[in-house]
């Protein structure tokens, strides 16, 4: 069954319209939990008072969200703007420098906000990883690395190493553990690279430049070098044809998406109630399947804002950074998910693709699986979440290529041959279906609690069953059709079919000719 397999407009118009009330059903259970629990006991530290006009309270459970567009949004958009700056008037001024400027500035602000000491232990690792580099040895560079990212995961090495940073203020403990983590990743990216460059090494200048490139030091994305060193260092820094504009409209739209999203939090505590597990046995199953699913809605969303402003930064430095995460409503398919786009593309070049080759042999997958998300275990520390996150991801990335293969053997691959496009697509979905609750399962029990994760299993699989089950599956079922038809339509953007030939011209009726031929004769004579 190819991408643009179509269905009848009805049939599309029906999934729409079942989605959008489901939704709109789901959200109306939300808002009156919320409404009906705001001044629970449970709630007093993370549902505070939030707008005035509005007279509600406003769930701040998120300190993420919260430090970057509330509580030290001042000194963000301060770090940001004087970057941006300086950097404008380098680009102007001396081109050639502005990789340099980067360098300076970003240097400068990590040493005011933590100190020389924590200047003194990033540059370390950067000189360690340097010197390993230079043996261009890959499996050593990846194992210096990975030793290197481990130190800041286990004790007593991490609070040897936290005792660099000066000052006890709020954000100590998140910069740290941010600039140091996207450090050793953007060192191993740059050791790696070093490996494969055949003709000498990079200058260890290319690699602080690259690390300390302060949109991307604290919190991503990560930028492989090889993308960065070609950037940083084009002379030529024309625009294409209403770039700015381009750029401009995405500032607005991630303003816009921030201001709805403190609007809904006035409405719906979608952070706060999961953390309650009295409430949330009390709950409907509409309300709790909602709230898994709009969890992992805002997960997306704060990834793709946080990583929008910082890549409107970049993009007016003239690098193209790593794009947004794909949101998770438009996923169905362990290949494709993923909350980080700069982590993903790291993982896929130097580890799942580099081990992997073409993803079709059954044993190289497995391996490269086990790999990517060993790495990915080291990166986000190990405990009993993350390796419980990563046993099943791993699992159902490996599960797809098994059915896969499965069903392409006779005579599963024969019965897809005979039937329609349109009813391989309806088939096919089906099990994307329960492929699309398995991703939520796994995820919210990364995002949440392992708990909460149990709790809606057991609500839609067992105690929901039949009739929350079956209507919960037939809703993501329609869901998963208007995905397909969303991809559809942008495959016929990008690869649109060919025109048919032109029909040839009807043969002339021979009687006229043959009459035209005596008249002119006759004439003639």
């Amino acid at each position: 069954m190819g991408i643009k397999a179509a269905l009848p407009k009805y049939e599309i118009y029906f999934y729409n319209t079942v989605l959008c009330l489901a939704m709109f059903w789901a959200s109306s259970w939300i808002f009156e939990v919320s409404s009906s629990s705001a001044n629970r006991k449970t709630f007093k530290t993370s549902v505070k008072p939030g707008w005035y006009y509005f007279g509600r309270k406003m769930d701040t459970a998120d300190f993420e969200w919260m430090m970057w567009f509330s509580t030290f949004r001042e000194h963000i958009l301060f770090a940001l703007s004087g970057h941006v700056l300086f950097a404008k008037i380098c680009s102007m001024l001396a081109p050639q420098y502005r990789s340099l400027v980067y360098l300076v500035y970003g240097l400068l602000a990590v040493w005011t906000s933590m100190g020389w000491t924590y200047v003194t232990l990033i540059l370390s690792h950067c000189i360690l990883l340097y010197s390993i580099s230079l043996v261009k040895i890959r499996w050593l560079c990846f194992v210096t690395g990975l030793c290197t990212l481990a130190s800041f995961k286990c004790e007593p090495f991490v609070s040897w190493q936290a005792g660099f940073v000066e000052g006890d203020f709020e954000l100590r403990h998140i910069l740290f553990y941010g600039g140091c983590g996207f450090t050793i990743m953007r060192c191993m990216s740059f050791a790696l690279e070093n490996c494969e460059r055949k003709d000498g090494n990079y200058n260890i200048l290319e690699l602080l430049k690259y690390n300390f490139y302060l949109p991307f030091f604290y919190f991503g994305p990560i930028m492989t070098f090889d993308k960065f060193y070609v950037q940083a260092n084009k002379s030529d820094l024309t625009r294409k044809e209403r770039e700015m504009w381009n750029i401009s409209v995405q500032g607005l739209i991630h303003l816009g998406v921030i201001l709805v999203v403190d609007v809904l939090f006035h409405f719906m505590y979608i952070l706060s109630i999961p953390s309650d597990m009295k409430l949330l046995k009390h709950l409907s199953d509409w309300a709790l399947v909602g709230l898994a699913y709009f969890n992992l809605v805002y997960d997306w969303v704060k990834a793709a804002v946080m990583f929008g402003v910082i890549n409107t930064v970049s993009r007016l430095d003239h690098l193209d950074p790593p794009k947004p995460p794909k949101c998770i409503t438009m996923l169905y398919v362990f290949a494709e998910t993923h909350f980080d786009r700069g982590i993903n593309e790291w993982l896929c070049k130097y580890v799942y693709d580099y081990l992997g080759g073409k993803h079709e042999n059954v044993v190289e997958e497995l391996v490269a699986t086990l790999c990517t998300f060993g790495v990915t275990i080291i990166w986000l520390g190990p405990c009993e979440v993350v390796l419980i996150w990563a046993f099943f991801n791993c699992f159902g990335l490996n599960f797809e290529l098994w059915t896969a293969k499965f069903f392409s053997m006779e005579p599963f691959a024969s019965f897809e041959m005979a039937m329609s496009e349109a009813m391989s697509r309806r088939i096919r979905a089906i099990f994307n279906t329960f492929n699309f609750w398995c991703i939520v399962l796994y995820n919210i029990l990364a995002l949440n609690s392992l708990d909460f994760s149990k709790l809606v299993a057991k609500r839609l699989l067992f105690k929901g069953f039949p009739i929350t089950t079956i209507i919960v599956m037939f809703v993501t079922y329609c869901l998963i059709q208007v995905i397909k038809e969303r991809e559809r339509r942008q495959a016929l953007i990008d690869d649109p079919d060919p025109l048919p030939p032109p029909a040839p011209a009807p043969p002339p009726n021979a009687e006229k000719v043959e009459f035209h031929k005596r008249h002119l004769l006759k004439n003639t004579v």
